[in-house]
């Protein structure tokens, strides 16, 4: 069996997983998120508009196509190649006996941290995790399923 890493020269295979796992997990992310959550009476996701927001803020005033695809690349390679590098190698070595599971709620949670403290708070101006509000929960919720998803897939495949 051929284990993903990107040093290796199956490339193909690796940037395949990779895209596979991103368009799940951002499908999954956005089906919560945009759909499921609200018809549950819960706050919808707006990571579009977020990523708007934060390239008004670096860049001034710029196309509202841009948000798009900046949520979509993240979604399809960003996240995915940041638990395929950093998550997954850091667990490893850590925590070798720790479940695939574990390391992707962990990095969920993590990317929650990132958009709601990082992106939404430190770049665009809003409140920390958007002020612990509804929309703060079912994002945590979002950014975990999407862990979960991209790392079956890339374990899966491993």
């Amino acid at each position: 069996m051929t284990t993903l890493n990107p040093t290796t020269p199956d490339l193909t295979r690796t940037a395949t997983t990779v895209l596979v796992a991103g368009a799940l997990a951002t499908l999954a992310f956005d089906l919560f998120g945009q759909g499921l959550s609200p018809l549950a009476g819960y706050a919808k996701l707006a990571p579009v508009g977020l990523a708007q927001q934060t390239l008004n803020t670096v860049f001034g005033s710029v196309p509202k196509g841009m948000a798009d695809i900046l949520h979509i690349l993240t979604g399809l390679i960003a996240y995915p190649l940041g638990y395929l590098l950093i998550a997954r190698p850091l667990a490893a070595r850590l925590l070798p006996r720790l479940h695939w599971s574990v390391v992707a709620t962990a990095y969920g949670v993590g990317l929650w941290i990132f958009a709601l403290y990082v992106m939404a708070h430190l770049v665009a101006g809003n409140p920390a995790f958007l002020g612990f509000t509804g929309i703060t929960w079912v994002a945590l919720w979002g950014h975990v399923l999407y862990g979960l998803v991209a790392a079956a897939v890339i374990e899966r495949r491993a």
